[in-house]
């Protein structure tokens, strides 16, 4: 077994000379393995300086190419997409109060006044914060036009962190949804609309529109559960002077 030793000290024992070359070995061993080791480094190192510099400028090229587009490119594009949608946005804001809509709603889609529509927007400049809520207009806008599959398809490629928006926008899924007799894929929308965002104005408008499409579904247990919820939850919205009489309906056909 090995033992301490003091610096300076020397072997006097046969055994301890034998001990004293071996550690010297061992010693020197360590030593000349580093040294090769190191050696064998920089041998590769010299060998593949080019590949390692050709590594290291393309990713300083990537950075710096990341960094200038979004300098450059994308913020630009996403202010002048902004710029672009705002007649778009206009008509529909108009649409919403207008005796007839429709018209209002297709400019909505295809423009009008020599500016962008929704669609135009969405296909020019669909990377962009405006390009996604582009989405959710032509959804909302086919949707009052009762083209109920473009309704879907655009609003399910909208996205936000909004969760006000991304309820109303789940929630107009699950309308159009029922307006095509899928009253199981609406009833799940309006699921998703209210488990995104519990608030004063949304849930309790699709957990009433929830609760009718169960029932319509024959899960009038499923109805009660969301009937029950407004009145306890939600006793003061709109939505809570209609539940009583939907209570009875519901519990009668258990």
């Amino acid at each position: 077994m090995a033992t301490y030793k003091k610096r300076g000290y020397k072997p006097k024992t046969k055994k301890e000379r034998v001990e004293a070359i071996e550690d010297n070995s061992t010693t020197a061993e360590v030593f000349n393995t580093l040294d090769e080791s190191a050696s064998k480094t920089e041998e590769w190192i010299v060998k593949n300086q080019n590949i390692i510099f050709g590594i290291v400028g393309f990713v300083a090229l990537v950075v710096l190419g990341y960094m200038g587009y979004n300098k450059f490119i994308a913020e630009p594009n996403a202010k002048e997409a902004m710029n672009e949608m705002a007649r778009a946005q206009s008509f529909f804001d108009d649409a919403a109060t207008a005796a007839d809509p429709d018209d209002l709603y297709r400019l909505v889609l295809e423009g009008g006044q020599g500016k962008y529509g929704m669609l135009d927007i969405i296909s020019e400049y669909g990377g962009t914060p405006a390009g996604n809520l582009a989405n959710y207009y032509a959804g909302v806008s086919y949707l009052n036009l009762k083209d109920y599959q473009n309704a879907i398809k655009y609003l399910n490629d909208f996205s936000s962190d909004d969760i006000m928006l991304s309820a109303v926008a789940k929630g107009a899924i699950g309308d159009a949804f029922v307006q095509l007799d899928q009253d199981q894929e609406g009833l799940e929308y309006y699921e998703k609309a209210i488990a995104t965002n519990a608030n004063e104005f949304t849930t309790p408008i699709y957990l009433l529109k929830a609760a009718r499409t169960a029932m319509d579904l024959g899960n009038n247990s499923k109805a009660l559960d969301y009937l029950n919820r407004i009145k306890t939850e939600f006793s003061s919205s709109t939505e809570a002077t209609q539940v009583d009489v939907l209570i009875g309906k519901a519990t009668a056909s258990l």
